[in-house]
């Protein structure tokens, strides 16, 4: 690779060396040309030496990874609608809950309930959360905001029974 860079800077310099030409057409505009007009009168143009700026180091904060700066936490994040410690009769075990965040949900995040710490539903953005076909018995139920796939935050866990109505045979 080291034989490449001579070669490819001695291409990049040739059109440096290129010459530039400038002359009045019919109407007296000034004209540039790569090469001189027949039977015109034409002046060499020369440039300047181009500026060349070395690039500057990034800052020490442009450096930094997102994961190292700390996340806005929101300052409230619970769920409600939901008896915590009591009993919810759902008789098909299809409930909603609702999310009571602040600040409001920041562009990029989404919500996603945890039933028993394993995610339930798909992530979205809205704070009226539906359930479905919850089994009967002992549950914990928490909100969590999310960063594409990275949990942000979790609510504190909600513990409930869920009632059915059960026919036996």
């Amino acid at each position: 690779m080291r034989s490449a860079l001579p070669g490819l800077l001695l291409l990049l310099a040739l059109p440096a060396g290129a010459e530039i030409y400038k002359y009045l057409d019919a109407n007296g505009n000034p004209v540039f040309s790569s090469q001189p007009p027949e039977g015109v009168a034409a002046e060499k143009v020369e440039l300047p030496a181009p500026s060349i700026v070395a690039p500057q180091p990034p800052s020490p904060q442009e450096t930094a990874k997102p994961k190292d700066q700390p996340e806005i936490r929101y300052t409230r994040l619970e769920l409600t609608g939901i008896p915590d410690g009591e009993s919810l009769r759902a008789n098909n075990g299809s409930f909603s809950v609702d999310v009571a965040i602040e600040p409001r949900l920041r562009p990029g995040h989404s919500l996603r309930l945890l039933l028993d710490g394993q995610p339930y539903g798909q992530p979205g953005r809205t704070t009226r959360l539906e359930l479905v076909n919850v089994d009967r018995g002992e549950h914990s139920l928490e909100v969590e905001v999310l960063a594409g796939e990275r949990s942000l935050q979790k609510s504190a866990p909600i513990l409930f029974t869920v009632q059915r109505v059960h026919r036996g045979k």
